[in-house]
């Protein structure tokens, strides 16, 4: 596998907000200096965050971006995104199709996509509003997220909208960025992984925080001494204080350490479950094998 000079990761958020809480980013250099927050004045903005992206792709920056979201639907389970009504066949229309319905949107927003009149049928949103394609249940899945629920992680699906672990609107709200980043930084497995310049992989930080030792449950770092044990799991240094110990920062810290641990193994690169169709349509989280 290709080696990088640095490794990003960015915990992302979907409220509907100038500048979410919930966006954070690390990075760090290979070897063992522990990762560093990149943490702007007044801090992210979703566009604040793609203009990075593209200034990144523009220097020709080798690193290794993790985006803590999903980059699809759910797809193979029904033969389609949105079965029963003319959707996208492949991520990327996907992407299209969002940023287009919520152009008008501000802040990289989707409440515009997620309440309209043909798709807010396909969601679970707030107010008991239980879309009549939802399917009742937990919703739909991806493969590799089913994939995840057998190994420790509990994923839950991009149609539901209610509840504190929902990713739905984080989710749509990053595929305006890929539609955005089109053409300009590659996305695996969507795209070629290229000999040089920044590549962009999904990324679920529950996976890092199990490999670190964080049991299931417990898995949030909120103090320096958890911080320090969850990079050391990684061959990292200790961390240089924080002034504030939130999810959000410790969860890039600590996967940006876990992505510079493992990117080089070749088998998360290529995983056993993901076929050609899969890897157009829905995607794959980085380290699920």
């Amino acid at each position: 596998m290709r080696s990088f000079d640095g490794f990003v990761c960015i915990d992302w958020s979907g409220q509907a907000v100038a500048r979410p809480k919930g966006l954070a980013m690390a990075f760090c250099k290979p070897g063992t200096e522990p990762p560093a927050l990149i943490a702007p004045e007044g801090g992210w903005s979703r566009a604040a965050i793609l203009e990075w992206l593209m200034d990144s792709a523009k220097q020709g920056s080798n690193i290794l971006i993790g985006l803590d979201l999903s980059p699809a639907l759910p797809f193979v389970d029904a033969g389609g995104y949105f079965p029963g009504f003319p959707a996208p066949e492949h991520a990327r229309a996907l992407w299209a199709l969002v940023d287009e319905v919520c152009s008008g949107e501000p802040h990289l927003g989707v409440t515009s996509f997620v309440d309209h009149a043909n798709y807010s049928r396909y969601f679970r949103r707030h107010g008991g509003r239980e879309g009549a394609a939802f399917g009742g249940g937990a919703g739909r899945m991806r493969v590799v997220e089913h994939r995840q629920r057998g190994s420790g992680v509990s994923p839950v699906s991009c149609f539901n909208l209610v509840g504190a672990a929902q990713v739905g609107k984080s989710s749509l709200t990053g595929m305006r960025v890929l539609n955005r980043l089109s053409g300009t930084v590659p996305v695996w497995p969507f795209d070629i992984v290229p000999a040089t310049g920044p590549v962009i992989v999904e990324i679920y930080t529950s996976i890092a925080a199990r490999a670190a030792g964080l049991r299931k449950g417990l898995s949030k770092i909120r103090d320096a001494a958890g911080l320090d044990a969850a990079l050391g799991a990684f061959g990292s240094q200790p961390h240089t204080p924080l002034p504030r110990y939130t999810d959000h920062a410790t969860d890039a810290i600590v996967t940006s350490a876990w992505l510079r641990h493992v990117h080089s193994d070749a088998e998360l690169w290529q995983p056993s479950g993901m076929t050609p169709e899969i890897a157009h349509t829905e995607g794959w989280t980085f380290g699920v094998r």
